[in-house]
């Protein structure tokens, strides 16, 4: 394949150039990857690699400074530049631009495992048969180790469908594809990198929080002092306790904490925006 960029803002849908040339393969469907990126340089190649699979590697990029874009085009990947709407938008202008019907969705701190791999493309040339998507379980590797129990595992994402029987829903920053009938469901794995450190696990949280806070506040949700006191605690009883966190060791006593302090912190932020900008 060979790769090529193009450019263009959130307003509007973009024109790229010749569309990328896609494999051989006219007797069964044809699949576009769907990735989103911003200064992934030192992830993007390992993740583009475990989907050569696919007749077409679209990148929508959100102006990285590092060598994204072209460390993506020189791989065959059909690259896009455009500002950032939010999760969900940038998701769905991603995949009504791709050449092919039948989407995979990956992030660039993901990698399709052997084993998805071949039972993707077992399902892929029997032509997909009686499903509109296909789930996958996704397997978490977290300071150092892979993270098996908790709220983390086995995490089945939606990320193999046909775009005419789906639609992206969810909440920022939260997004996710929604279908018209139930998914099948993949073997093996998703491999999930998701920090490079425990300071960037802090700093998504912190991030991801405040996102969620302003949708929530947006949609009219409203926190009160039983959500800061019994949501947190809660969260760490399931992560720890009723899925067996426990067995992660300290990572999984780690995970379970971080997924309580996450909660906190959304509601915290949240009752804070409410008695700041809501009239007495």
């Amino acid at each position: 394949m060979s790769g090529q960029v193009a450019s263009g803002t959130a307003a509007g849908p973009i024109t790229t150039s010749e569309p990328l040339a896609t494999r051989e393969g006219l007797g069964r469907p044809r699949v576009s990857a769907c990735i989103l990126s911003l200064d992934e340089a030192d992830r993007i190649e390992e993740c583009l690699r475990s989907v050569d699979w696919c007749d077409e590697i679209l990148v929508v990029d959100s102006h990285s400074k590092d060598a994204t874009r072209e460390i993506a085009a020189s791989l065959g990947a059909r690259v896009i530049e455009r500002d950032w709407p939010g999760f969900g938008p940038q998701r769905e202008f991603a995949i009504r631009n791709a050449s092919n019907d039948w989407i995979f969705l990956i992030d660039c701190d993901e990698r399709v495992s052997p084993e998805l791999r071949a039972s993707i493309l077992g399902v892929r040339d029997a032509g997909f048969p009686a499903r509109a998507g296909w789930k996958c379980a996704r397997l978490a590797h977290y300071l150092g180790r892979w993270i098996r129990h908790g709220v983390w595992y086995p995490n089945r994402q939606l990320r193999l469908f046909d775009r005419r029987r789906a639609r992206v829903a969810g909440h920022e920053p939260h997004d996710r594809v929604e279908l018209d009938s139930p998914p099948g469901l993949l073997r093996g794995d998703l491999l999930h990198f998701p920090y490079r450190s425990l300071d960037e696990h802090l700093r998504t949280i912190e991030r991801y929080t405040a996102i969620m806070a302003r949708d929530l506040h947006r949609r009219g949700r409203r926190a009160s002092v039983l959500d800061l006191a019994l949501r947190p605690p809660a969260r760490f009883a399931k992560s720890y306790f009723l899925r067996l966190g426990l067995l992660d060791g300290w990572r999984g006593l780690l995970v379970a904490a971080l997924a309580a302090h996450y909660v906190r912190m959304k509601y915290a932020k949240l009752f804070v925006l409410q008695d700041v900008r809501d009239p007495p």
